[in-house]
């Protein structure tokens, strides 16, 4: 089954309103097998509206359309629906009694306004839309169906899961599908697909593997589509079995996990508290941490050293340290780590500094030189990173990959009880 989104509104066209609706609709029906096949936005126009449905019409299966149900004068898409299915409005009683009835709760007096609520295209299903007064409609006509509902994001996601979606799911031609997304970090994507492109080419034909790579990892998701989803299941963690053997090193998570919270309840297992000493990421890899609910059982605070006077100060990076290699150095970065480690009396620490950029870089240190201290309860590592000349890219970089070596620290030194 391909489906179309249609959105109406000027709102949306002008930047006024961001089009949320679309990515949760798009989620949503892939989880049934539903291809997303076009999204498309139009004015307040009902000429354009009704071209967008008939455009729509010739090429997919299913329409939802988003917008113009409110009861004002420039809420033109009931009408426009009355035109594409040539019928008139009648007036549903069911509907009337919930808007009189969801409005006395709230002490507002019915108007003529909220009662054309009530009115819907004759040759429409009625969807009760019990979060507000506008509700659902679907038409069928030549074996595509169209789905008028409320803009509103929260009515929208009521009527999608309450009626939308199980009525999908009855007509027999939404298919079993099943998601898995292999989090990958530390390896370039041209690297990876060369890596696991045996793995690739040996998936079944209804496993479809996408990269989707971002500013903090690579995202690896599979997707199985067929009639047994239990098949679908067994067979893509077996997949994923087969891969971890592929690239054990680059795998940090699945799914909805984060580098930081992955991180955290190996802290949590090894019975260990980070503490954090940063300077060219300037308190990013403290946000990490701390936006995971729970992160105060692991994460005993940071210290952001911009200045050296800083650094000497509250960690005890040696003034000699500083003059003979510079802030920007492995030497410092060890000291830091060691310095906050020491300061915040806990099991591993975290170091970094580094030119971020635009400015300050030179022919040995270009923008983009980071060095990243890791302490742990029995080793230290340290290492020098060139990122690349954007500020924002290289502190993120930084902050993801420090966490990534405190992760692979604590797994080298706990692998007896992690």
């Amino acid at each position: 089954m391909k489906a179309e989104i249609i959105t109406i509104g000027d709102e949306i066209l002008i930047g006024q309103v961001v089009d949320t609706n679309s990515a949760w609709m798009g989620e949503q029906l892939n989880l049934y097998g539903i291809e997303v096949y076009q999204i498309t936005s139009v004015h307040d126009n009902h000429d354009h509206i009704l071209q967008a449905f008939a455009d729509a019409e010739k090429r997919v299966d299913l329409v939802l359309i988003t917008g113009g149900l409110g009861p004002t004068k420039d809420d033109i898409t009931k009408k426009a629906l009355c035109d594409f299915f040539d019928c008139g409005m009648v007036v549903n009683e069911q509907v009337l009694q919930h808007v009189t009835d969801m409005l006395s709760r709230r002490n507002v007096a019915i108007n003529q306004l909220n009662k054309d609520q009530a009115l819907v295209p004759e040759k429409c299903t009625v969807l009760h839309n019990a979060y507000g007064t506008a509700p659902g409609m679907w038409f069928e006509r030549g074996g595509t169906i169209f789905v008028s509902m409320p803009g509103v994001p929260f009515e929208m996601k009521g009527l999608m899961n309450d009626q939308v979606l199980p009525r999908l799911r009855d007509t027999g031609k939404a298919k079993s599908i099943y998601h898995q997304t292999v989090l990958v970090y530390g390896i370039p994507e041209s690297m990876l697909a060369e890596k696991i492109e045996a793995w690739e080419l040996a998936l079944p034909p209804f496993i479809k593997l996408a990269y989707l790579p971002n500013q903090l990892m690579i995202r690896l998701r599979l997707s199985a589509y067929g009639s047994d989803p239990e098949l679908l299941r067994k067979e893509v963690n077996r997949q994923i079995e087969t891969l971890r053997t592929i690239i054990p090193n680059h795998i940090f998570g699945y799914n909805g996990d984060t580098m930081a919270g992955v991180t955290g309840k190996l802290l949590v297992q090894a019975g260990a508290m980070v503490a954090v000493a940063e300077s060219c990421t300037g308190g990013a890899i403290s946000q990490l941490f701390t936006e995971n609910p729970g992160s105060s059982v692991y994460f005993k605070g940071a210290v952001v050293a911009y200045s050296n006077e800083t650094k000497t100060a509250l960690l005890g990076v040696n003034t000699k340290t500083l003059q003979a290699h510079g802030a920007v150095s492995r030497e410092v970065a060890l000291e830091m780590a060691e310095g906050v480690k020491k300061a915040l009396n806990t099991e591993y620490a975290i170091a970094t500094t580094g030119i971020a950029g635009p400015d300050g870089g030179t022919e040995e240190k270009p923008v983009g030189t980071v060095c990243i201290a890791v302490s742990g309860q029995h080793q230290v590592w340290v290492e020098r990173y060139t990122f690349a000349h954007n500020r924002e890219r290289n502190i993120l970089r930084s902050s993801q990959t420090a966490i990534n070596m405190l992760r692979q620290l604590i797994l080298t030194e706990n692998t007896e009880t992690i």
